[in-house]
């Protein structure tokens, strides 16, 4: 992979980006993209956004007729909410902000506590959710739901057509969510991604076979197969797009053939030429094709199709001009079905205040979990997709421990923590470690932090935390850790129990809950959408908070 370093691979990418383009404009602080123009008064601003390694989305989207901003985060992580909010405060003029978030827990977090902000600037702002990946659909509706992939493009360049047409929020909000919820994905991988810096791929998968059901977070798939004729594998990635939309012969649909990275685009075409006859035979009539590389996994080897029913009124605000620069300049306005095979050939910054001990349980914790990132990553790498270590690196690394240690109070270090969780981290455990150490700063900013303080802190962390984003004990959380935490640390108030020897009842309680996540199949975060392949590994973030509390015994 070309790069400078793997820390600075973003910014670095981010540089040509705004170079080589005429629209563009970036914000360093706190890191967002936004059309160098600004919209006419009263026009709808619409934001996106997401963990970086997915290019051309959703920068690549950025224009007239599409994206007004967009909010990159690292590699596969989401962006975090002040990073949204800003965004969204600057592009605002008069009619409104759009979200268009895809269905992952810490994008879907990090956009809706951005929204809870700008209610505070009395700014009005929507969501339209994309979930199209039917790979991760569940016939009881349990989990988190169906991811979001490759759909998210023809969402927002309807959203986007829409906007610049003059239709009000509500009347853009209505036309998304009706794409979106006529929209489904399914996609493949022949390799594996590899992240930059990292020196193995995501998941293993062997020459000559196939992973279907993939995510474009690096994650493994739903089934793995001997290599597929391109006719059949069509088959296997289209018919669970037409069973969850029950499509029917005289149905209309935007067919989209994306690559993942590294799929080159004569394969591309192939695979729309045999899904193109493959609809014929069914009788579903393509309005629209679509085929290039949108929606990526970094270098991964593979493809996804996305069918999405419409109508004249969404064709209208697909056909709109675009000025976009991932667009394609001359998209097809017409569908002519596909000729004989053999017709083919090749076309080719914080307060310091007096320290005290507190700031040493803060410093401590951090310091193990700094050290600790290679283990915590290979945890992540064997049950989810590799990024926890690295996004609690990108927070802690903000801090200045011998500071902390010498000449920070214990709000002040609760503070810089919370602070970086929530700037620097991104995605899920970006977002639950920040408010979970909010908490911590305002038990302590009341001037005791003693074993009620700490108690209050937790049992109001746990509560914010399983509100935000639904997890349970028995759902291989960080939650596994934290509630019988919490319990301990409540008996030893009632009893009278010694500050340390509550603290180390409450580490021996996270420690044992958080073994017990071995033992578990995920129900939550990414780690959930491997099922039995994440049997067997402890869940990072809940090892994590019993370190947490093994620190705070002795402080």
């Amino acid at each position: 992979m070309f790069m400078r370093s793997a820390k600075t691979f973003v910014p670095d990418a981010l540089r040509g980006l705004i170079a080589s383009t005429d629209d563009i404009s970036w914000n360093p602080d706190p890191g967002y993209l936004t059309r160098a123009h600004p919209l006419p008064r009263g026009q709808v601003a619409i934001v996106s956004g997401g963990g970086s390694g997915h290019e051309p989305l959703h920068a690549g989207f950025i224009g007239a007729g599409m994206l007004t901003a967009v909010c990159p985060g690292l590699i596969f992580t989401s962006p975090n909410a002040l990073q949204i909010h800003e965004a969204s405060k600057t592009i605002d003029v008069g009619g409104g902000v759009l979200h268009i978030v895809k269905n992952y827990t810490g994008d879907v977090m990090n956009f809706g506590i951005a929204r809870e902000l700008l209610r505070e600037d009395v700014i009005d702002a929507d969501i339209v959710l994309v979930d199209d990946d039917v790979a991760s659909e569940r016939a009881d509706g349990s989990g988190p739901g169906r991811r979001g992939t490759a759909a998210t493009v023809v969402v927002e360049k309807v959203c986007g057509a829409a906007a610049e047409r003059g239709d009000s929020l509500a009347e853009v909000v209505s036309i998304g969510r009706q794409v979106a919820e006529s929209a489904r994905s399914m996609a493949v991988a022949l390799a594996p991604c590899t992240l930059p810096g990292a020196t193995e791929p995501s998941f293993d998968l062997p020459a000559g076979q196939m992973e279907l059901g993939i995510g474009i977070h690096g994650e493994r798939g739903t089934e793995r197969v001997d290599a597929l004729p391109a006719p059949e594998l069509v088959r296997r990635l289209t018919d669970p797009i037409v069973d969850s939309l029950q499509l029917v012969s005289g149905d209309r649909v935007i067919a989209v053939v994306n690559g993942l990275g590294a799929t080159h685009p004569l394969e591309l075409q192939l695979l729309f030429a045999e899904l193109g006859e493959y609809l014929d035979q069914k009788g579903i009539r393509i309005e629209r094709p679509l085929v290039g590389t949108f929606v990526t996994a970094l270098t991964m080897a593979g493809a996804s199709i996305t069918l999405v029913r419409v109508d004249d009124q969404v064709l209208e605000l697909w056909d709109a001009p675009c000025s976009a620069p991932a667009w394609p300049n001359s998209p097809a306005r017409t569908y002519s079905a596909v000729g004989p095979s053999e017709s083919f050939g090749p076309t080719y910054t914080l307060p310091t205040t007096q320290a005290d001990d507190g700031t040493a349980w803060v410093a401590d914790w951090a310091q193990k979990v700094l050290d600790q990132e290679p283990a915590l990553t290979d945890l992540d790498r064997r049950a989810g997709d590799g990024d926890f270590g690295t996004n609690m690196v990108a927070a802690l690394e903000q801090l200045d421990l011998t500071a902390m240690r010498d000449s920070y109070s214990t709000s002040t270090a609760f503070d810089a923590l919370s602070q970086a969780y929530l700037g620097h981290a991104g995605g899920t455990s970006g977002a639950l470690f920040g408010i979970w150490f909010r908490h911590f700063y305002r038990a302590a900013g009341n001037g005791r932090f003693d074993l009620a303080a700490v108690t209050t802190a937790a049992r109001a962390g746990l509560d914010n935390i399983t509100t935000l984003g639904g997890a349970r004990p028995g759902d291989k959380t960080m939650v596994d850790a934290i509630v019988p935490a919490v319990e301990a640390l409540e008996e030893a108030v009632r009893s009278g129990t010694t500050y340390d020897t509550a603290l180390r009842q409450a580490a021996n309680a996270a420690h044992a809950g958080a073994e017990s996540t071995e033992a578990m199949v995920a129900n939550r975060g990414r780690a959930s959408y491997v099922g039995e392949a994440a049997r067997g590994v402890i869940d990072p973030g809940a090892l994590v908070i019993a370190w947490f509390f093994e620190c705070g015994a002795g402080h």
